[in-house]
């Protein structure tokens, strides 16, 4: 039997944290493959070092760096006496990300940051690898670059399902070791080049593996009981969802659900491998089974809120309609700059989306503008009630300037302008 666990950031924030990790994968009686993100906020700081490194501000180099080395000294101290030999290799891992930051960097922005921030997984891993076998908890510490091959497409990179079954295969076997530790959200190209799965991308790691090594489970550890029927740092009202089917978790990871990655369901749909989400501070507690598509519908509203969007709405200059080639056009530019739609429909004459507000969007709607009439409308949110009742809308939506919305048999959508959340 082979299960295979995803641990996120907030499991090894520090090493009170990593501790209760280990006796989690201590307690698994069958194969284990664990999958680990960088600690804490380390993937955060990783993104402010890139930037720093990219516009070549010596200072916040320096700082940035600093910051991300004495984070994980402090969680080392904690963990390892002063004398330990892996102390020498987890200096020598932080002078190759100093080293890294010291060169020139090129014109890719992509490129850059799957070079860099990856080195946060590298780091949380070698930790925890390492303490396990301190604390003997027998483990071989994988890199999964050598594993898990992608295309080129920097930040997102698409799996090479051959290449990689075949190295997983071959890496991966339980003849004399019952756990291998690992990273998430990272690969490699065919020439060896670091490469990412998208933000939040570990899920996805964990269930490709599950899916190459035909896994009983896949089981993600978070800081909640499970999957909610909203994020109860907004919502108070949020309730636990016992069991969800995949068509159901794929719909609300699609809206934009937090505690599931949206590439995360397919691979183990395809094999009809169950996916537990349990909670790292309670891991006997029964958390939430996501399975079987013969499973009825979550019967309770689901509240998704999705912070910080951008509302644009796009016209032809000469005010003929929006037709199919205005459409694939505007897709084209969307695609361009990497910049993903969270809502979208049109009229005759407009076009409107609803987008995150990254770094991308200005340079998007600059190129828009050569072309058509670009307008927004900046501090929104976004939110989603599937399953929707006349009461949960009125939740979200009273006392709140709706901006644009959405309805469907089973969903409604809301744009709204950003205040305060009361209930």
């Amino acid at each position: 039997m082979i299960q295979v666990y995803k641990f996120g950031g907030a499991s090894v924030k520090d090493a009170k944290g990593i501790k209760n990790v280990c006796n989690i994968i201590n307690n698994c009686q069958n194969n284990l493959v664990v999958v680990i993100s960088a600690m804490g906020k380390t993937t955060n700081a990783m993104e402010e070092l890139v930037d720093a490194f990219i516009k070549q501000d010596q200072t916040h180099i320096k700082i940035a760096y600093e910051t991300v080395v004495n984070y994980h000294n402090q969680i080392v101290n904690d963990l390892f006496e002063s004398d330990d030999p892996f102390l020498a290799q987890f200096d020598e891992l932080l002078n190759k990300l100093w080293q890294r930051v010291q060169q020139h960097p090129g014109l890719d922005y992509d490129f850059e940051y799957d070079q860099i921030v990856p080195f946060g997984e590298i780091l949380s891993t070698q930790i925890v690898s390492t303490y396990a076998r301190k604390i003997k908890i027998n483990n071989t510490w994988l890199d999964i670059r050598k594993l898990i091959k992608t295309d080129e497409n920097y930040r997102d990179a698409g799996i090479n399902w051959g290449l990689s079954s075949q190295f997983v295969k071959s890496k991966i076997k339980f003849d004399d070791n019952s756990v291998f530790i690992t990273q998430g959200f990272i690969g490699s190209t065919i020439n060896n080049i670091t490469t990412t799965l998208g933000r939040e991308g570990s899920d996805y790691s964990g269930a490709v593996l599950a899916h190459i090594l035909d896994a009983n489970s896949l089981t993600i550890w978070k800081d909640v009981p499970g999957v909610l029927n909203a994020d109860p740092r907004w919502y108070p009202f949020a309730e636990k969802l016992d069991e969800i089917s995949y068509p159901e978790a794929i719909e609300l990871a699609y809206y934009g659900a937090q505690v599931i990655h949206p590439k995360t369901l397919k691979p183990l749909q395809n094999k009809n491998i169950p996916l537990f989400v349990k909670s790292f501070v309670d891991d006997q507690a029964r958390g939430t089974v996501i399975q079987s598509v013969e499973l009825s519908g979550v019967e309770v509203p689901v509240f998704i809120l999705k912070k910080d969007q951008l509302f644009i709405t796009i016209s032809p200059k000469d005010f003929s309609f929006i037709l199919e080639d205005n459409l694939s056009d505007i897709f084209t530019f969307f695609s361009k700059h990497k910049v993903k739609i969270n809502l979208m429909q049109n009229s005759a004459l407009n076009f409107s989306v609803c987008v995150n507000n990254v770094r991308n969007v200005s340079k998007l709607i600059e190129a828009l503008q050569k072309d058509f009439v670009v307008r927004y409308n900046e501090n929104v949110e976004l939110v989603t009630v599937r399953n929707y009742t006349d009461k949960a809308v009125d939740k979200v939506t009273i006392g709140k300037e709706i901006v644009d919305a959405q309805l469907s048999r089973n969903t409604a959508r809301y744009v709204l302008k950003c205040s305060e959340w009361k209930f």
